[in-house]
């Protein structure tokens, strides 16, 4: 009944979404920052799978008001879920008054999301999701530490 659900396109979208999901988790593992490599690869490879499942289901797959339906609700799951697993590495510190770790949590996120894309073989979308993402998380994290000492030095002098 369910013969077909992953052939050699599935296989393609599969594994470019925990590539993709990899290659977060190592600009983030470089750094020293809690989920990793595996952890963004197993992220977006969980939603694509899902996402693969729900648009290749029979009865689903064919009726296209119901895969609308049905994929519009798997892709709100899957996101609002990805939410709480993001939320699990936010940190609040209450001596320094500081929230750490929601880059971390937004990686997660945008993980997720990348796996989606793959499924669905947006694949212009997810090179240029990619691309996007590690020049946030990698080369604007020195422009970012930059404005932070830009703050706080005028904050010390008044």
């Amino acid at each position: 009944m369910f013969d077909g659900l992953i052939d050699g396109d599935g296989i393609v979208r599969l594994s470019a979404a925990a590539v993709a999901g990899m290659i977060i988790g190592a600009s983030r593992g470089f750094l020293g920052k809690p989920a990793g490599m595996r952890t963004m690869g197993l992220v977006s490879l969980g939603a694509a799978l899902i996402t693969i499942v729900t648009i290749r289901m029979p009865g689903i797959a064919d009726n296209p008001d119901a895969l609308s339906r049905v994929l519009q609700g798997v892709i709100q799951g899957v996101m609002a879920g990805i939410g709480f697993l993001g939320a699990g590495v936010v940190i609040r510190d209450s001596k320094e008054m500081e929230v750490r770790g929601l880059t971390t949590a937004a990686a997660v996120w945008i993980t997720a999301a990348l796996g989606v894309a793959c499924a669905l073989g947006f694949w212009t979308t997810v090179l240029a999701g990619l691309g996007i993402t590690l020049m946030l998380l990698v080369v604007a994290r020195p422009l970012d530490r930059w404005i932070e000492r830009r703050a706080a030095s005028r904050n010390d002098y008044g």
